[in-house]
């Protein structure tokens, strides 16, 4: 199975995400014959209840605007969208839906849940887009394919990247991008040994072994990792082996709607140099 059902979330506020974020989503369903469905969530505010602040700043009113704004927004985006989609063959659907500002990244989530992938541009680290794909990687289950809309175009899938540690989630990662791996031209798999206890050399023989079995020419590679932190590793040699796609697990956990992210984590969702598709 691939990836036909795509969900591609667009941001909504306070700046709504523009054309150039969503043409490489379109070219990425173009490449792997999937349909893809935009969502853009409007911002919702809370009713005022601060009498005083009423009455001074008519609080109210300005919700009201901004709301109206993002609406307005979300659907000249979606319009935009539907037209391209279109145009490419791979429209399936547009949906905009109002949400308040601190759940918009849970929206996301929950509506993953039932897509094959789920598309997250990010434009930078203050964007608030990292939060949006950290949330539906951990709470959809699904996996995540986040990229940066300046640098990406996905004309071709010929060279990708797989960070493999043998933990669960890469091994999660390894399954759910099988896919896209059968297309590839060329498989490498990257691991970053003695970076961590668990990671040593030999770490990649049986997924190299698995993505065989499976007909995925891979071969392995091995990173001396002593020293340095695991995404400043994996950063450095892309820097020499640039992809077109870094497949990779991703560690975290939830505490009071925060999530603590693990360091690669952090690393490639705060600035993606290539496209990564995450899973957990």
């Amino acid at each position: 199975m691939g990836f036909v059902d795509i969900l591609l979330h667009i941001d909504g506020y306070p700046e709504t995400a523009s054309l150039e974020a969503v043409e490489p989503a379109i070219g990425f369903a173009r490449l792997v014959d999937g349909k893809l469905t935009g969502l853009a969530l409007s911002v919702d505010f809370p009713v005022a209840t601060n009498r005083l602040a009423e009455v001074l700043l008519n609080l109210r009113q300005l919700e009201q605007e901004a709301e109206a704004k993002s609406l307005a927004a979300c659907r000249e985006r979606l319009a935009q969208f539907t037209s391209a989609a279109e145009a490419a063959g791979v429209f399936a659907g547009a949906e905009v839906e109002k949400c308040p500002l601190y759940a918009m990244a849970q929206v996301v989530g929950r509506r993953a849940r039932t897509r094959d992938l789920c598309l997250v541009p990010v434009t930078g680290p203050l964007d608030g887009q990292a939060e949006v794909a950290a949330t539906a990687v951990f709470e959809s289950g699904r996996p995540v394919l986040v990229y940066k809309p300046a640098e990406t175009a996905f004309r071709s899938l010929d060279k990708v990247v797989v960070a493999w540690d043998g933990s669960r989630s890469a091994a999660r990662a390894l399954a759910d991008a099988r896919p896209l791996l059968a297309q590839a031209r060329e498989v490498r798999l990257v691991s970053i040994v003695r970076e961590k206890p668990g990671v040593q050399p030999g770490a990649t023989a049986e997924a190299l072994r698995h993505l065989q079995a499976h007909g995925v020419p891979a071969f392995a590679e091995e990173v001396e990792g002593r020293g340095r932190a695991i995404g400043e590793s994996l950063g450095a040699y892309l820097e020499t082996q640039p992809a077109d796609l870094l497949v990779m697990g991703a560690y975290g956990h939830s505490r009071l709607r925060e999530f603590i992210l693990g360091g690669a984590t952090e690393y490639v969702l705060n600035d993606p140099t290539v496209p990564v598709l995450l899973s957990h």
